[in-house]
């Protein structure tokens, strides 16, 4: 049976890279500056600097592998001939950005011929990063420096951190389980929230509605940290349109718990 290789250092370097340079971007319009707020056909905002930070990612992604085919949330689908394939969203969590919250990210994921490859989460605002490759482990960098980053422990629903991107797209019945589980429940979401989960700060992030970019990084990166990540449904991948991100331990249970 032939093993599944790690990812190339040198394309997460790249993604790092990327991802860092377009959030760096973001900044110029964050709490300052002519968003330019529209409303796509979904009702979700769109900036400037939404656009802006695609564009400079598909530029930078281009010169480096012009063959590789990319989705991002803004501008769709580019096809590519390579076999790799990018997925980007420039700013995950607009509502946010456009609030002057600074818990938004830009997101930057990898695909290869044996699945995710590469996950970056960049917290502009923040001035972190939560970055895996596959084989390669799940690291986060800030001010204090390059740190490996590690799932938490935490072994009982009842003693849990559960965090979401909002409550609005929760069944009541889903709240109510949550909430009858003992479990300590708040809304730090969206990439941000992922990135919560791989730390360690949370036990579990979960989003019943997501599409393909807003959750992309997340299989490398949780299972890199030591987690695991499925949608509510306990599928692997990002395109079953819900997202369960755990320590592992507490998954199983989970997921049992919020099909209710």
């Amino acid at each position: 049976m032939t093993s599944i290789p790690p990812t190339d250092p040198d394309l997460l370097a790249a993604a790092r890279r990327f991802a860092a340079e377009a959030g760096a971007l973001t900044l110029e319009w964050f709490r300052g500056g002519d968003l330019d707020l529209e409303h796509k056909g979904d009702g979700t905002p769109v900036t400037a600097a939404d656009k802006a930070a695609e564009s400079r990612l598909r530029m930078r992604i281009g010169e480096f592998a012009p063959d590789d085919a990319i989705l991002g949330e803004e501008e769709g689908a580019t096809e590519g001939t390579s076999g790799r394939r990018w997925v980007v969203d420039p700013i995950d969590g607009t509502k946010a950005f456009t609030r002057g919250v600074p818990l938004y990210s830009t997101l930057v994921a990898v695909e290869d011929e044996h699945g995710p490859a590469v996950g970056v989460i960049e917290l502009p605002a923040l001035g972190q990063q939560v970055f895996a490759g596959r084989g390669l482990g799940c690291f986060v960098a800030d001010a204090n420096g390059e740190r490996p980053a590690r799932v938490s422990a935490t072994g009982s629903l009842d003693a849990a951190m559960l965090t979401t991107s909002g409550f609005g797209s929760w069944s009541t019945d889903q709240v109510t389980a949550a909430h009858r589980s003992g479990a300590t429940l708040r809304t730090w979401g969206d990439g941000y929230g992922y990135a919560l989960a791989a730390t360690g700060s949370v036990d579990a992030m979960i989003d019943p509605i997501v599409a393909e970019w807003d959750i992309a990084p997340m299989m490398v990166i949780i299972t890199e940290a030591g987690g695991q990540f499925t949608s509510l449904n306990g599928h692997e991948g990002a395109i079953h349109g819900s997202g369960v991100a755990s320590n592992g331990v507490l998954h199983d249970r989970l997921i049992d718990l919020l099909r209710t």
